[in-house]
């Protein structure tokens, strides 16, 4: 067997075996959802990818001959550096067969590109940020939900062999609607919600879908003051924040998104959306099969002959100043029925939440939810 070389992507030929790499990878995997290829051209691309205004990286495969075995990006995230006040460097589009000496090879190109930086460690998985997909699953390997990482059993052992120690872990729980009758949410649940609200004067509400715009507006405010003290999150630019906006609005359900005030105060929003996954599962869009063709299938599945049963929940903050009020509670639980109410949807999906961020943990589990996937970062250091 020929050994493993490591090379950057620098033209146009590499940069189509790295594309497509996934799909060679997972074929035959159940559990694995392509995305539309618009979308992982959209990610990739440094011109096109907001989030590389900040970042600087590279792009690498593995092969062995003329087989490509594996993908690693490594980067510096500038922002994330100044934000948290850290000198670290990152890995992300990491893909690889269970074969320990490509991925040996991989991660020390990635970690000799960082350390000639003069970074004192390494982290990841991340493509590219926290606001896209990042961690390496370690536990309920099944369909991913929308924006949600999969990635094979073996992945934590090779990472683990090459060096690299936990660094965070992130919770996703899962709410059934029989799991929320047998837990009794809604009437359990209810009365304790109303007495936060009125003891705290907080008012929940739809978003109003006369004023998208300036709804959407009012959700940007939110979203970077919420999350700016959370493990690893960078306020997005105005134009991360413009895309992230435009990209939930593909699968916008206005009857999952709600604001939460005390008194006239914007205090906190969370959105829910229908979890399209299920529809990219069923349409498989892959090299050589136009766009158009997936697009069509899309709606088919979509609109058509619905086979969307589940919802994610991926955004949901409180303001600092507004905290420790139950607002967090309150939003969950408005969220919550409404996905309870609509027949359409059976089971919910709230992730990620940090490891370390007990006080959200606590309120999913008092809703009746489980933990059902954990996904985790890694590190390694490379200065003392």
């Amino acid at each position: 067997m020929p050994s493993v070389t490591v090379r950057k992507v620098e033209n146009a030929r590499d940069f189509r075996a790295f594309f497509e790499f996934p799909w060679t990878l997972y074929k035959g995997d159940p559990n694995w959802v392509p995305p539309l290829l618009s979308m992982r051209h959209d990610l990739l691309d440094k011109k096109k990818n907001p989030s590389w205004e900040y970042l600087e990286g590279d792009y690498f495969a593995a092969w062995r001959g003329d087989q490509i075995v594996g993908t690693i990006a490594a980067l510096i995230n500038h922002r994330h550096n100044e934000f948290h006040q850290e000198h670290v460097g990152w890995f992300g589009a990491f893909d690889v067969y269970d074969d320990q000496e490509a991925a040996n090879a991989l991660l020390e190109t990635a970690t000799e590109w960082v350390l000639a930086r003069g970074y004192d460690a390494i982290r990841g998985p991340q493509t590219f940020t926290t606001h896209e997909e990042c961690g390496i699953q370690v536990d309920g390997f099944s369909r991913p939900v929308l924006l949600m990482p999969y990635t094979p059993p073996y992945y934590p052992k090779l990472v683990e062999a090459a060096g690299f120690t936990k660094a965070m872990d992130v919770f996703s729980f899962h709410l059934s609607r029989e799991g929320a009758r047998e837990h009794a949410t809604g009437d359990r649940l209810e009365r304790i919600t109303r007495k936060v609200m009125e003891r705290n004067k907080i008012t929940i509400r739809n978003i109003d879908r006369k004023n998208l715009k300036q709804e959407f507006m009012l959700f940007k405010e939110i979203y970077n003051a919420a999350w700016d003290k959370n493990w690893g999150f960078v306020p997005m630019t105005p134009k991360e924040l413009d895309a992230l906006v435009n990209s939930l609005g593909q699968f916008f359900e206005p009857d999952y998104a709600f604001f939460a005030y005390i008194e006239d105060q914007p205090a906190g929003f969370v959105m829910a959306i229908p979890d399209f996954n299920q529809v990219l599962q069923k349409v498989y869009p892959r090299p050589g099969v136009p766009e158009i063709v997936s697009l069509i299938q899309a709606l088919w599945y979509w609109k058509i002959r619905p086979v969307i049963h589940w919802a994610r929940i991926p955004l949901m903050g409180v303001k600092e100043q507004f905290r420790n009020k139950g607002i967090d509670a309150a939003l969950y639980y408005y969220v919550l029925m409404a996905l309870l109410n609509d027949p359409r949807i059976t089971d919910s999906d709230s992730g990620w939440i940090l490891e370390a961020n007990e006080n959200m943990v606590s309120i999913a589990r008092s809703f009746g939810s489980t933990i059902y996937k954990t996904h985790r970062f890694y590190q390694k250091t490379l200065r003392l």
